[in-house]
């Protein structure tokens, strides 16, 4: 797995975190620890799990079993 694929899926599994912790408890935790939602670097990493999450749509097509 490249170094890139490694960090979409990182960026992807702490947006996935962070929805859970919304969804059950209503706890932001990106936004608590950047200094609230809407701070720019709580707006930095939403973007960058966003793109992260548009960037991993092509290997949901793609077979990779042969490295």
């Amino acid at each position: 797995m490249s170094c890139f694929k490694k960090v979409l899926l990182l960026l992807s599994i702490v947006g996935g975190i962070n929805w859970g912790l919304v969804g059950l408890f209503q706890f932001d935790f990106v936004g608590w620890l950047l200094g609230g939602s809407a701070s720019i670097w709580s707006r930095i990493v939403f973007t960058l799990v966003g793109v992260a999450a548009v960037c991993g749509i092509p290997g949901l097509f793609t077979d990779e079993t042969g490295e």
